[in-house]
């Protein structure tokens, strides 16, 4: 019996010493570091044509405030084909968090831009579509190959 009670009694002590241990602060997550991610806005022109300067620009925002001095921002811009060669090049700074680069491109189809930045340990790439001049027929089947396939319907109704 003397024994029962002290393994109980002893039970009782680590369950009481664990529980101790596991007692929170109340503000134990303001101790933590609040991450504020880095935000982006890239624009293009509405149509772009082949053989044109075109601006691009990226608008970057972190907890709601411009980002005018950004650790560093890089564009990289390529053809869906692979003919045009895909290059990091530097942004300008703008002013009111805008960041650009100038480019001509050199001939019709699907393009890709990937903005390569970072500012106050945050980093980001996000990446934008788009079309200069018409697409080719190419082109076209690679936007469709993802495209759901339309059931037919062979049903008759009476």
């Amino acid at each position: 019996m003397k024994k029962t009670l002290l393994v109980l009694l002893l039970a009782c002590l680590i369950c009481l010493l664990l529980s101790a241990c596991s007692l929170l602060k109340q503000d134990a997550a303001s101790l933590y570091k609040k991450e504020t991610p880095l935000e982006a806005e890239i624009a293009l022109p509405a149509s772009i044509k082949a053989n044109a300067v075109t601006e691009i620009k990226v608008t970057l925002h972190q907890n709601g405030e411009e980002v005018n001095n950004a650790d560093y921002v890089h564009f990289e811009v390529w053809k869906q084909d692979g003919s045009a060669k895909r290059v990091m090049e530097v942004a300008d700074k703008q002013g009111n968090g805008d960041y650009s680069i100038k480019k001509t491109l050199s001939s019709d189809g699907l393009y890709y831009v990937k903005v390569h930045a970072s500012y106050n340990d945050s980093i980001i790439m996000p990446q934008k579509q788009f079309i200069v001049g018409e697409l080719s027929e190419g082109d076209l089947k690679y936007l469709q190959k993802d495209l759901p396939q339309q059931e037919e319907n062979h049903e008759h109704h009476h």
